[in-house]
């Protein structure tokens, strides 16, 4: 299987011409210093499409023809541009500010796998089991991974149903997720579907000093890593039948917010710093202590930021039977969060903040956790490379 002889780049004459397209047609590039998806403004990409592969092709040279392939096809599909063979749905919509991130998950390093085990980052670590958990092994992990997002949801899914496509032969789709995000506007913070602002006090993408604090890989990774980021995405249903029957003063100390203007209890205004010592006159928190802000809150957690790019998903019905009185049975909605969250090293960072929420936050009686992964996203290309290049070559 050669998956890049079927990209075909006709007029465009390969990533040269690609390159040379106007300025005005260049939406997005997969060449820069860290991949696009990341430390990019979310406003514009308010839909998502992800995607988790199983390898097929038992050689690293067949990486390699996978991975030039999905190079060049990444950057036309950015264009708006169309890849040989293409199913053509989105021909005729704008690229929306598509941006696709590549990530690598820990069944790539496997042992006799490509001869690359001894090239796995320490911080690929196979993610614990947390409390909770009810995982589907079908929904979780997977060797690639692929993010798209843009302002059009046929956009993102074109882009990943071209790669797949390219990858036919190499690599077999394990599983996917689609997410929206609801955003009134451009500059506002997101509802989720319980209806609370998610996102309010998140890592500074504009901030250089704090996305290389808390998000990009520095000199403790790997080379290949240096200026890439970890990915950890976890498919979370909500149950909104029990949430939608509480009332919102119990919302709003399960989540240590009020509901309309998203600000922290005892603040006056979504972007107040939360006051985690104020108390009612009983002697009591204001902030309850199990509430989701003060669980979540670097505060609480020896600084540590990571950078969440939510989406909410609806997938629809699923049928339910109650094992406790009143022993119902029936549709309970699958609907809840696409938690996405990039990190410097999710030993520091994902793992020891959700070690605490899994036990002990007020929101885990409305959430389950049911699919998810870990993923190494290397950086961004360098014009004349491919996706991956420094790992092959490591």
């Amino acid at each position: 299987m050669n998956p890049s002889r079927r990209l075909v780049l006709g007029s465009l004459g390969g990533l040269a011409a690609a390159a040379n397209l106007p300025a005005a047609a260049a939406v997005a590039s997969p060449f820069g210093m860290h991949q696009p998806g990341i430390g990019s403004h979310a406003a514009g990409q308010d839909h998502t499409y992800f995607a988790a592969f199983d390898l097929a092709v038992p050689k690293r040279a067949d990486l390699v023809e996978l991975f030039r392939a999905w190079t060049d096809a990444s950057q036309l599909l950015m264009y708006g541009e169309p890849t040989e063979g293409d199913s053509l749905e989105a021909l005729d919509a704008s690229p929306g500010r598509l941006s696709l991130t590549f990530g690598f998950g820990p069944g790539l390093f496997a042992p006799g796998k490509f001869g690359l085990e001894a090239s796995r980052p320490a911080a690929l670590i196979d993610l614990p089991r947390f409390p909770g958990d009810e995982l589907d092994p079908a929904r979780t992990g997977g060797d690639l991974s692929v993010q798209a997002c843009a302002g059009d949801p046929q956009v993102a899914f074109h882009a990943v149903r071209q790669l797949a496509r390219l990858a036919n032969g190499a690599a077999t789709l394990r599983w996917t997720q689609t997410g929206y995000v609801s955003r009134p506007k451009p500059s506002a913070t997101p509802r989720n579907l319980m209806g609370f602002k998610d996102g309010s006090r998140n890592v500074d993408t504009t901030d250089p000093a704090e996305m290389a604090r808390f998000v990009w890989v520095g000199d403790e990774g790997p080379a290949w890593m240096r200026g890439g980021s970890y990915l950890v995405i976890r498919r979370i249903r909500m149950a909104l039948e029990h949430w939608d029957n509480t009332k919102v003063p119990f919302q709003e100390q399960t989540m240590g917010r009020t509901k309309t203007d998203g600000a922290p209890i005892g603040g006056h205004g979504e972007f107040t710093t939360p006051d985690f010592k104020a108390t009612d006159a009983n002697g009591n928190y204001k902030i309850a202590e199990t509430s989701h802000v003060r669980m979540a809150a670097p505060e609480m957690n020896e600084g540590i930021k990571i950078l969440r790019r939510p989406y909410s998903y609806n997938d629809g019905t699923n049928v339910t039977a109650e094992r406790w009185p009143p022993w119902r049975e029936g549709l309970e909605y699958d609907a809840g969060l696409v938690f996405i969250a990039y990190q410097r090293d999710p030993r520091t960072g994902f793992v020891p903040i959700f070690r605490k929420m899994s036990r002990m936050d007020m929101l885990n009686q409305f959430t389950t956790h049911t699919g998810g992964g870990l993923f190494a996203i290397p950086p961004g290309i360098t014009r004349g490379s491919y996706l991956g290049q420094k790992l092959i070559e490591s």
